[in-house]
């Protein structure tokens, strides 16, 4: 016990006597904590704004009908009416018809209110002696309900970002329906409940609500309050004796509440897995920065563990000293690190909360949280310092005091074997999965990824040898006998370099990935339109919003339109299978895309029938000739007989059928386009057209007119903002990396103090010092970007290459963007370099030789 405390004394006032080396080693398992700790506090906090929201819904509400079908259009009134009827028998309080639909409201100036992809939804308005609870909306001093169909109320939160207030004018169009834009008045403001961010809803008197969003007979859902002395459970049970079995879904408030939630954690586990999915490769990351930062802290400290192994410490002592270290340092960067996640989950919050609607909460710092830092930091700490800590206590104390004694020089054989074995099997898995097409081949092509990213650390040593070697004699050669000493620098620890570049590896890699699918994505976009389209001009709905149905026929009447088809989305079953196609309207397809028949006669597209794409025919085994039942939301069974198959279009996928099949399947209000393809007549030049249609759908606040370019550049914007938030991600695993060279090469530059000084001594200036540390640095950089950007571009192209299943198209390969990473090394290599080389250059010559 007594040695115990004296190893551990020695081992604090070391920890104190190395203040530079103590501070480079906690900031490394920072690096590797932070990202953990703030990827669980942000999903934490999301999760909580979501709960409270929910938690807030339905108030009041003890029991909801809704259909069993959810195509179904609703809840007859005839229902309602009898439950209304039974109101004492049943043990009901109050009974409301709920009517609701997609709406898009213009903001002060005029144009459409920017959600940020949070609902935009109109409801019916319950003035206090109808809602079930007074919580169900308040209307703020100063307004009123709305009581006619030219007026709404309108949440606050929403009312602040549109600029609008009482007694405001303004337009609103439905997503749904064939109403056109209506002028509405701002009679009352709402506070609801868990109504922030970017969420809209706008309310109107219940007349109108029903008119607006539903057929007249039907509703929503009906809510129900429980009269005193009834539980929601007894009437729940009730009401459900009273309906027809297996036709109504009866549930309680807090089962309709908690259904809400599930939905909400379902893309919650998504994300949430995609957030932990990038702190795992900053954990990775930050792993490989811990090992390498006490493989040098150890190495570095041989003739110091040596004299207490030479004074009667067993190894057993030395290895636990060091362990004991790596405990306290663990325990402080851990903490640090949970400081600074915390500081990232704030940042990232404030981002999405501006950009993409998720709903505010205060930050919420759980037991997960601080657990996972300290576990991270602790743990991944005491796992990398064990194996350099075993290997110095191993070595004899006599060699271990030689000045020459260093970290790193085992053989490289065996590993390297290991290596090249693990890389030709992944390899091999990645070919294998890119010849197929589906979930199994993708798979296939992940393992051979995870297995390609084994290799690099196994064989990554022996690769920089040669690669940093020859990268060295070119990028050296300008600047003579300090190239080739960055080069010996570089290359005389091979593990260590590569250690150093695996970090940069791994974020190139996905940010190659990335790019690839990105650019795979928007090659086949720009292909479908460049090979598939004769349309000159596409009608389509803003912020991602179907175009409401009155617009077809409006396009369709505008002076100079040669041709006209809309596509109107088709959503319904084939037997339990849930199916989404279109319908095309106005014309034939072949009038407005290029459109070649596999099988059957060549640009016919029944009134009543249907044809489908190759995709199609192989995924579903639809055959010409085959009759398809489609059931539609109102439960009606539609027969269509399959009257041809096409060559895979993009633009037409995966199958259309006529108009008449589409006004049997989709009710009126139901009827939307996803978009609007548009001819010039002849001798209607191109401008001329854009400006008719321009000013025939200038009314309607989610239409927009685009040609063929502005459709592509739209499209490919969309893919750029979904990658945005991966690259951003990516940003902060890339910085870890940067600040691991910057580690690595700090912690060298001590290392090499003793060599410096003799450097200096014999006439080599600062500024000298300083460039052969920016050369060393440049060269590791670009050797991990090398490797990052070659895995990650074959994985990226076998992995689209499964996905042509889904209609992806032939991989793209972002030659630009691989070109710009590279450059980007060379300079993050110097920028790496910029603190180690200015102290390596202030290093005093007789000092540092006095030192050693």
């Amino acid at each position: 016990m007594a040695s115990s405390s004296v190893m551990r004394r020695v081992s604090l006032r070391n920890l104190r006597a190395h203040k530079l080396r103590l501070f480079l080693t906690v900031f490394s398992i920072v690096l590797g904590t932070s990202f953990v700790a703030g990827s669980i506090v942000f999903t934490s906090t999301i999760s909580k704004a979501f709960n409270d929201i929910f938690d807030s819904a339905a108030p009041g509400v003890s029991v909801q009908v809704t259909p069993e079908n959810n195509q179904s259009p609703g809840v007859p009134q005839s229902v309602y009416d009898e439950l209304d009827a039974q109101k004492q028998q049943l043990g009901i309080d109050r009974i409301v018809a709920n009517y609701e639909g997609l709406v898009t409201i213009a903001n002060s100036q005029g144009k459409a209110l920017q959600t940020g992809g949070a609902p935009s939804i109109g409801t019916a308005y319950l003035p206090p002696d109808v809602a079930l609870s007074p919580d169900a909306g308040k209307i703020l001093p100063g307004g009123r309900g709305p009581a006619n169909a030219g007026e709404i109320a309108l949440n606050s939160s929403a009312a602040e970002k549109a600029g609008l207030s009482v007694g405001s004018t303004t337009k609103l169009v439905l997503g749904q329906g064939s109403a056109e834009p209506r002028e509405v008045k701002v009679v009352g403001l709402l506070d609801l409940p868990g109504a922030t961010s970017g969420y809209v809803n706008v309310q109107f008197d219940q007349a109108t609500a029903r008119a607006l969003f539903s057929d007249g007979s039907h509703s929503a859902n009906v809510d129900m309050s429980a009269a005193a002395g009834v539980t929601p459970e007894q009437l729940q049970e009730r009401v459900e004796k009273t309906l027809p079995a297996n036709t109504y879904t009866v549930r309680t408030g807090e089962q309709v509440r908690q259904d809400q939630k599930d939905q909400v954690n379902q893309f919650l586990t998504i994300f949430t897995g995609i957030l932990l999915a990038f702190a795992a490769i900053g954990l990775i990351v930050g792993t490989f920065i811990i090992y390498n930062t006490f493989s040098m802290i150890v190495a570095q400290r041989n003739r110091e563990l040596a004299l207490l192994r030479a004074v009667g410490a067993s190894q057993k002592q030395v290895s636990r000293s060091v362990l004991f270290e790596a405990f306290v340092v663990g325990v402080l960067g851990g903490a640090v690190g949970l400081g600074i996640g915390i500081a990232l989950a704030a940042a990232l919050k404030a981002w999405t909360q501006s950009s993409s609607g998720l709903p505010d909460a205060p930050l919420q710092i759980g037991a997960p949280a601080v657990l996972a830092a300290l576990f991270v930091g602790v743990v991944v700490t005491m796992i990398s310092a064990w194996v350099p800590a075993a290997r110095a206590s191993r070595v004899p104390p006599v060699e271990a005091m030689r000045a020459g004694m260093a970290e790193g020089s085992a053989p490289l054989r065996v590993r390297t074997m290991i290596g090249v074995v693990v890389g030709v099997a992944a390899l091999a898995a990645i070919v294998i999965g890119a010849m197929g097409e589906g979930l199994g081949p993708a798979i296939s092509v992940g393992v051979g990824a995870a297995g390609a990213i084994a290799a690099v650390v196994l064989a990554g040593p022996a690769l920089s040898r040669p690669i940093v070697g020859g990268l060295g004699t070119v990028l050296g050669a300008p600047f003579g006998k300090l190239g080739r000493l960055a080069r010996t620098n570089a290359v005389r620890n091979p593990r260590r370099t590569a250690a150093t570049a695996f970090a940069l590896t791994l974020g190139l890699m996905l940010v190659a990935v990335i790019g690839t699918l990105g650019s795979s994505f928007k090659g086949t976009i720009d292909d479908a339109v460049d090979t598939g389209l004769k349309a000159e001009f596409i009608v389509a709905g803003a912020n991602q919003l179907p175009v409401p149905g009155s617009v077809s026929g409006v396009v369709a009447d505008t002076q100079g339109v040669g041709s006209s088809v809309s596509f109107g989305i088709v959503q319904s079953k084939v037997g339990d299978k849930s199916v989404t196609g279109y319908a095309a309207v106005g014309g034939q397809p072949d009038d407005v895309a290029i459109l070649s028949m596999k099988d059957g006669a060549p640009d016919q597209l029944p009134a009543d029938g249907m044809i489908v794409s190759e995709r199609t025919q192989k995924t579903e085994g639809w055959n010409r000739g085959d009759v398809v039942t489609f059931t539609g939301p109102t439960g009606e069974e539609v027969p269509v007989t399959v009257s041809g198959v096409y060559e895979d279009n993009e633009a037409l996928q995966p199958w259309l059928v006529g108009p008449d099949v589409y006004t049997k399947l989709i009710p009126p209000s139901a009827q939307v386009s996803a978009m609007i393809f548009v001819t010039p007549a002849p001798g209607v030049s191109a401008d001329e057209l854009r400006t008719n249609l321009e000013n025939a759908t200038d009314s309607y606040l989610t239409v927009q007119v685009q040609d063929r370019d502005q459709f592509k550049s739209s499209v490919s914007s969309q893919i750029d903002q979904m990658l945005a938030t991966l690259y951003a991600m990516l940003g902060l695993a890339l910085l870890i990396a940067v600040l691991g060279i910057v580690n690595t090469l700090a912690l060298s530059v001590v290392e090499r103090k003793r060599e410096i000084g003799m450097l200096r001594a014999v006439g080599m200036v600062r500024a000298q010092v300083r460039r052969s540390i920016y050369l060393e640095s440049v060269l590791i950089a670009i050797f991990g970007a090398i490797l990052g950007v070659i895995l990650g571009s074959v994985i990226g192209w076998a992995l689209v290459r499964t996905l042509a299943k889904w209609g992806l198209g032939t991989p793209v390969v972002p030659w630009s963007l691989i070109g710009i990473t590279l450059i980007a090394s060379a300079v993050v290599g110097v920028l790496a370099a910029l603190w180690p080389a200015v102290r390596a250059a202030r290093t005093r010559p007789l000092e540092a030789i006095a030192e050693a």
